[in-house]
């Protein structure tokens, strides 16, 4: 997880040390998220953590894994006799699939030298379609690669160029076949709301995607952030703002043909054929549980404590070779902050919220959801809040009825 502006928290000890008294429980499952923060081109619509060759001020993405090992070989020593296996290693960004496959196996056995790796782990490499090759992905396979998550986005070209996307959509087909080929589980990741993009621009692209027999399937709404140059190009009036009732018709027109396809939804916007192709990893961060984010920018959660990287790649390896941890600040979130973290992420998924984990004065709220088609009235009596479709639509409104 790598969000491009990071937030005010407390100083992370030199070593990293995780504030005193605080132990991770080893009956919590710890999970690898793997930052690789490169791009050849930054899209417009884009407010990740990453750097085009011009913006790397001389670090070469050549070195990036000896900068990693660093941070890894830190984190070591910081769990000690606490670390667990891996349940889960994602390695996202930015394109990891720029780097040599060569190079993200190495990180992968980094990684499993320092904390092992479960034998039922579910290992995930990002990818941009024309940036695989069959011979590449079978090379992360044989290395313990489970599933690739490819950045379809579109399959109309107008759209693609709409978010400064430079593949060709026929790539993506090519890129299927090549993980299916390396026995690799797929999962497409596509944007609906882009500027100019129609109802039936989606129906398209939906299913392109769904013909390509997926294992799993994103999308999500496109969101203008502040400082990208979709943002400059809406303030300007080049491009118009993203209709609200257009992106909610395309996020039904989703859930209709994932549905019709024999997907079932278990996060907002997330589908998966069956239970065991939802992604575990991203299932770990709704759910709470321990990982830790190497790379630049890249966040961390180990027993309540959650901390972030410096931003630039430069500074992060500067850092390393000086034995000194990359982490710019942490914090311990409150009891409050707890609770309002819980509802907000727990409430996104199919397996839903305990009504025990909504504030008691809150909880008389709930019926008044249920009335409002928001939340499933079955699943709250059984102590469980699950949205229903309109209440997934609606998720922040939700999220505010019970905690505010």
């Amino acid at each position: 997880m790598s969000p491009s502006v990071l937030p005010d928290g407390d100083p992370v000890p030199a070593d990293g040390a995780l504030p005193h008294g605080i132990a991770p429980d080893p009956s919590v499952d710890f999970g690898v998220y793997l930052h690789i923060p490169f791009c050849r081109v930054r899209c417009g619509y884009c407010d990740f953590n990453t750097y085009t060759a011009e913006e790397l001020r001389g670090e070469r993405r050549e070195d990036y894994p000896d900068a990693v090992a660093r941070e890894i070989a830190l984190a070591a020593a910081v769990l000690g006799g606490t670390r667990r296996p891996a349940q889960t290693v994602f390695f996202g960004g930015g394109t990891p699939t720029l780097l040599p496959a060569g190079a993200l196996v190495r990180m992968l056995d980094d990684v499993r030298g320092a904390f092992g790796i479960a034998a039922d782990a579910e290992v995930t490499v990002e990818a941009n379609p024309d940036t695989v090759t069959e011979d590449s992905l079978r090379e992360l396979a044989d290395a313990g690669v489970t599933r690739v998550s490819i950045g379809m986005q579109s399959a109309v070209p107008h759209v693609l160029a709409s978010l400064d996307r430079t593949h060709d959509p026929a790539n993506v087909a090519t890129a299927v076949a090549a993980a299916r080929a390396a026995g690799l589980a797929v999962s497409l990741d596509l944007i609906y709301g882009a500027p100019g993009e129609s109802l039936d621009d989606w129906r398209t692209s939906v299913r392109t995607a769904l013909d390509l027999a997926p294992d799993h399937l994103s999308a999500y709404a496109l969101i203008i952030e502040d400082g990208t140059q979709l943002a400059r190009r809406i303030r300007r009036g080049e491009v118009p703002v993203p209709d609200d009732d257009l992106q909610a018709e395309m996020y039904e027109l989703v859930d209709d043909l994932t549905r019709a396809a024999g997907f079932d939804w278990y996060e907002v916007s997330n589908w998966a054929r069956d239970a065991a192709q939802r992604s575990r990893h991203n299932l770990a961060y709704w759910r709470g549980t321990d990982w830790w984010g190497f790379g630049p920018g890249a966040h961390s959660h180990v027993a309540g404590v959650r901390w972030w990287n410096v931003k630039h790649p430069a500074a992060y390896a500067q850092r390393l070779g000086k034995g000194v941890s990359p982490a710019a600040a942490r914090e311990v979130p409150d009891a409050q902050a707890q609770v309002l973290e819980r509802i907000l992420l727990q409430s996104r998924i199919r397996e839903g919220l305990a009504v025990d984990a909504v504030p008691a004065a809150r909880r008389t709220g709930i019926a008044g959801l249920i009335a409002d088609g928001l939340v499933e009235g079955a699943d709250a009596v059984r102590g469980r809040i699950v949205l229903t479709r309109r209440g997934r639509l609606l998720a922040d409104a939700v999220v505010r009825a019970l905690t505010e």
